[in-house]
């Protein structure tokens, strides 16, 4: 593989400012407001409701931190007792559950659980202030650090534009921008040398294609900046989002990656794309905040993964060269790269070992330590997600090859972090592997043998369990009518995408880097 580096003479001007061109300002999203929704229409007056609603939480805003937090939680508590009250009668009138019953209970009780710490124990990193004696295993970066911002291209002719504009308009300091071009096809190229010429950013083009890892990996070996970001090619990101995620490693010296906050940036596309955006909105505002609260958020997602250079500089060779069942693996690259900032204080010095003559270890040593991995919920990024179901079909298949891969290596050592990140992966896995069963059972054997009853109970419970996902994006977006459609992503997952998971085991092997959405 050999580079053409399309990089100006030395180090580009820092964008440090809005977005330069009324497109590029058009493409890039608002935080907090998802794409389509209507504007205010005026200012009507508020209800006696809304306006007692506003008051306490100003109030509450106003109040010293210690007793925000016991506010909150106690709010959170009252707020789920009606879960806990239906988990503890269905435990309490079946002693000897069947394996269907026991797998709701767990079920729901993974819910409440990832409910109680997103909505009680999260904070976001970017706003809140890190230990005030320093940790002297942990050097603190400064204050403003230099930000190589990085993306990996292969035909994303549609999309590239108002990713790059979107990187360019960061009112992130000291940020340079390395688009690396995976051997594009599709006019790609050419829109790249004309931005690369307008914004001044730095492009690598490959001359043949070697994946994303690679082709990732390819431009790190440029990178020198104290910060490590990566974005996704199809991805649009809000003018805040890398300055955030950048001040939450600054005020937080043991943390070693952030992710930041995804949704669907073609959310209007179809009923497919609807269910999806509020997917994501779970996945991220629940799921990895209630991972973040302990440290150890499983998956830095590709929209907005950004990383200090110790963290994972040294693995770099580890990462692209990641092989299993004996054959290269082009997948994981999220999943499989946060795990080296999870796992380097058990797994690092061997890796290390194993690739010391690449010069990702040999050039700079790097102490392994034991990271703490965040989520930074105000720092927006929008993807386009799969508008029709082949290619859904096709994206799941990726990643549930990744989660199996990275089931053997994070699950490796992720009982070290430590009781709570375990039991959240842990019981991550168990909900995964069993949803494929549960559906076997439930809607093939049951009807099957006249079961119709259970067939029944099964699709309730699913829907309960998106009608709770639903009511959390409820509160988290009052006025925002697309918390229906989280039922409806629950019920697609188990009837349609639980059943992926096997054959995404039978064809782990079989790897294409394809992101189209369409």
């Amino acid at each position: 593989m050999t580079l053409t580096d399309e990089t100006p003479a030395g180090r580009p001007p820092l964008p440090g400012g809005p977005p330069r061109t009324p497109a590029a300002r058009r493409a890039v999203p608002r935080p907090g407001r998802p794409s389509g929704s209507a504007r205010p229409s005026g200012s009507a007056p508020l209800r006696p409701a809304r306006r007692t609603v506003r008051a306490l939480a100003r109030r509450f805003a106003e109040a010293a931190p210690g007793v925000r937090r016991g506010l909150r939680r106690l709010v959170v508590l009252l707020c789920l007792t009606p879960l806990t009250v239906v988990l503890a009668h269905q435990a309490l009138r079946t002693p000897s559950p069947d394996s269907a019953t026991a797998y709701g209970v767990v079920v729901l009780a993974g819910t409440i659980a990832l409910l109680y710490l997103a909505y009680s124990r999260y904070e976001d990193p970017s706003t809140t202030r890190g230990p005030h004696e320093p940790d002297p295993g942990f050097p603190p970066l400064p204050a403003r650090p230099r930000v190589d911002f990085l993306v990996a291209v292969k035909d994303e002719a549609g999309a590239i534009e108002a990713c790059v504009r979107s990187m360019a308009g960061s009112d992130c300091p000291g940020v340079r921008i390395v688009v690396v071009d995976d051997f594009s096809t599709d006019g790609t190229r050419d829109i790249l040398m004309r931005l690369r010429d307008e914004l001044g950013i730095t492009v690598l083009l490959l001359d043949r294609n070697v994946g994303k890892k690679h082709a990732l990996v390819a431009a790190c070996a440029r990178a020198d900046a104290e910060v490590l970001a990566f974005t996704d090619s199809d991805c649009v990101l809000a003018p805040d989002a890398l300055r955030r995620c950048v001040d939450a490693l600054a005020r937080h010296a043991r943390l070693g990656a952030v992710s930041g906050h995804c949704r669907a940036l073609n959310a209007d596309a179809s009923l497919l794309t609807r269910i999806q955006d509020t997917w994501y909105e779970g996945q991220f505002r629940v799921a990895k905040a209630a991972e973040s609260s302990f440290g150890s958020v499983s998956c830095v997602s590709g929209p907005l993964a950004v990383f200090r250079r110790e963290a994972i500089y040294n693995y770099l060779p580890a990462w692209s060269h990641d092989r299993f069942l004996g054959a290269p693996f082009r997948f994981a690259t999220d999943r499989q790269l946060t795990g080296y900032v999870l796992g380097q204080a058990w797994i690092g010095r061997s890796l290390k070992e194993r690739y010391r003559s690449s010069p990702f270890v040999s050039g700079e040593d790097h102490p392994e330590r034991r990271w703490r991995v965040g989520y930074v919920r105000s720092a927006h990024v929008r993807t386009n997600v799969p508008v029709r179901l082949v290619p859904l079909m096709r994206q799941q298949v990726r990643w549930k090859k990744s989660f199996i891969r990275n089931l053997f290596f994070t699950g490796s050592f992720m009982w070290r972090r430590g009781p709570g990140p375990a039991a959240l992966f842990y019981g991550h896995v168990l909900w995964v592997l069993a949803a494929p069963l549960m559906a076997l059972r439930h809607l093939v054997w049951a009807p099957a043998h006249g079961a119709y009853f259970l067939t029944l109970l099964y699709v309730c419970g699913v829907l309960l369990k998106g009608c709770v996902w639903g009511l959390a994006y409820r509160i988290d977006h009052p006025g925002d009518t697309r918390w229906r459609y989280r039922p409806v992503m629950s019920l697609f997952s188990s009837v349609v995408l639980a059943w992926l998971l096997p054959y995404s085991l039978l064809t782990v092997k079989r790897g294409v880097w394809s992101r189209s959405a369409t």
